[in-house]
C-alpha cells in the first residue's frame, strides 16, 4: 500500500514544508497556553497551533464554517493538503479513519460552562451538542470534499492514529477498499491539561525525551492525514508516491492502566510484528521514531524494548522523539509521526532533539541531537500509550 498524499497541522506551522523545516532543524513549538485558564495548574506551557484566519475552499458553505470547532479546523486544514496532493476526486465512497482521544472535547467544555453559568440560557447549546460527537469531525471532511463512505473513528489512547494508519493499510491490503483517507487529530482542552497535570505527568519546561534528568511530558495539537490507497490505483492515475507502508504492530499491555511493563513487553511485540509483516530485521531499519513522551516510565520501557528487539544493531540505530519539538499529540501523535516518517524518507535526514542534554544510560542507541543528513530507506514509527495501547508503523521508500 502506498501514501500519496499527506497533510500535517502542529505548532510548527501549517503544512508539509514548513513542519519537514522545522523537524529537521529541531525546533521547538512550547510557549505559555493562551486557550483556557492554567492559572491553577503546575504546569503553564503547551504547543499551541496557530490558527489562519480563514480555510481553504471546499464545499463548506459559510453556516458551517461558521459552526466547526477548533479541532475540526485543524483536521480540515490537513486533510485539504493531503487531498489535493493525491488528486483525488470526491463522488465516490471513500473510507475515512480517524484516530483521536478528545475529538469535540472543546465543545463538551463550552457546554458545560453556560449550563453552570446561565442554566436556562439554551443558546447554541443544542449546536453543541450535535457536533460534540466523536463522527463529527469526519463528516466535516466528507461534506468539504464531497466524498462518502464508512467512518471509523478509533480512541485507543496515544496509539490511536497509528492505530488508524494500520486499519486503513489492513483495509486496503485486504481488499476490502482501493483507497482510504486516514489519520489523526486533537486539539488542546482545559479537561485533559488539568488531567495530565493531576498526574503529575506534565512537565512545567518543555519535555526532553530520553534524558536522564527528564521531569515529564508536554502537551501540543494537530493534526495529520494520509491518502492511502493500492499501488495499482496510483499508477492507474499516475499519482506521485510519497512512501509505502510495509508493516503494522499491535499489541496490548495488561501490567497496570498508566504504568507501561517494565521491560516493554508489548512494546517488543508490536516492532516484531511489524517488522515480520513487512518481511525485515532491525538491521534493514535506518531510523526509529520513539513514541519517547518524556516520563520517567514511558522512556525507559521503550528503551528496553528498543534495546530487546535490536540487540546489536542497537549501537549504531538512531532513534529520536520529534515530541521534542511538538509536545505529545495524545490521538494525533501516531498520525502526525507517521507524516515525519514520510518526511525523513522523502528528504534523506533525520529529525533532532536539540534540547536532550544528557541520554538516560538505559539507552543502548544514539539518540539524535542535531541534524543530520543520513540515507533513510526503512523507518519504524512507534506509538504507546494509557490502558497498555500499543502500535508500530513501518514504512519504506519509495524508489
Amino acid at each position: 500500500m502506498v501514501v500519496t498524499g499527506a497533510g500535517i497541522v502542529t505548532a510548527l506551522g501549517i503544512g508539509w514544508r514548513t513542519n519537514a523545516d522545522g523537524f529537521r532543524e529541531g525546533r521547538t513549538a512550547f510557549r505559555p497556553v493562551t486557550l483556557f485558564d492554567v492559572s491553577r495548574q503546575r504546569t503553564k506551557i503547551a504547543a499551541e497551533v496557530d490558527l489562519p484566519d480563514s480555510l481553504p475552499v471546499t464545499q463548506l458553505d459559510p453556516k458551517t464554517l461558521r459552526r466547526i470547532d477548533r479541532a475540526s479546523r485543524m483536521l480540515l486544514l490537513a486533510s485539504h493538503e493531503a487531498w489535493t496532493q493525491s488528486g483525488w476526486q470526491g463522488n465516490a465512497s471513500i473510507p475515512i479513519v480517524l484516530g483521536t482521544t478528545s475529538g469535540g472535547m472543546a465543545l463538551g467544555e463550552e457546554y458545560l460552562r453556560q449550563a453552570l453559568i446561565s442554566p436556562r440560557d439554551q443558546r447554541h447549546q443544542p449546536s453543541r451538542i450535535a457536533n460534540y460527537q466523536a463522527q463529527r469531525q469526519a463528516l466535516d471532511v466528507c461534506d468539504a470534499f464531497g466524498f462518502c463512505g464508512p467512518i471509523t473513528i478509533i480512541a485507543n489512547a496515544c496509539a490511536s492514529g497509528s492505530n488508524a494508519i494500520g486499519h486503513a493499510w489492513e483495509l486496503v491490503r485486504h481488499h476490502r477498499a482501493e483507497r482510504v483517507l486516514t489519520g489523526g487529530f486533537d486539539a488542546l482542552c482545559q479537561l485533559t491539561f488539568a488531567g495530565f497535570d493531576s498526574l503529575q505527568a506534565l512537565s512545567p519546561e518543555p519535555c526532553r525525551p530520553f534524558d536522564a534528568a527528564r521531569t515529564g511530558l508536554s502537551l501540543g495539537e494537530g493534526a495529520a492525514v494520509l491518502t492511502v490507497e493500492s499501488l495499482e490505483s496510483a499508477h492507474a492515475r499516475g499519482a506521485e508516491i510519497l512512501g509505502e507502508i510495509i508493516g503494522y504492530g499491535a499489541a496490548t499491555d495488561t501490567h497496570h492502566l498508566t504504568q507501561p511493563h517494565p521491560q516493554g513487553d508489548a512494546a517488543l511485540a508490536t516492532m516484531t510484528a511489524a517488522c515480520e509483516m513487512a518481511g525485515i530485521t532491525p538491521r534493514d531499519v535506518n531510523y526509529v521514531n520513539a513514541h519517547g513522551t518524556a516520563t520517567p516510565q514511558n522512556d525507559s520501557t521503550e528503551a528496553a524494548a528498543i534495546n530487546r528487539w535490536a540487540g546489536e544493531r542497537a549501537a549504531t540505530l538512531p532513534v529520536s522523539s520529534t515530541k521534542a519539538s511538538i509536545g505529545h499529540l495524545l490521538g494525533a501523535a501516531g498520525a502526525v509521526e507517521a507524516v515525519v516518517s514520510l518526511m525523513t524518507l522523502s528528504g534523506q535526514w533525520l529529525p533532532p532533539e536539540c534540547a536532550l542534554k544528557t541520554i538516560d544510560p538505559a539507552c543502548n542507541f544514539p539518540i539524535v541531537t542535531k541534524s543530520t543528513d543520513a540515507r533513510v530507506d526503512v523507518v519504524l514509527s512507534n506509538s504507546f500509550g494509557f490502558g497498555g495501547a500499543n502500535a508500530t508503523l513501518a514504512f519504506r521508500r519509495w524508489k
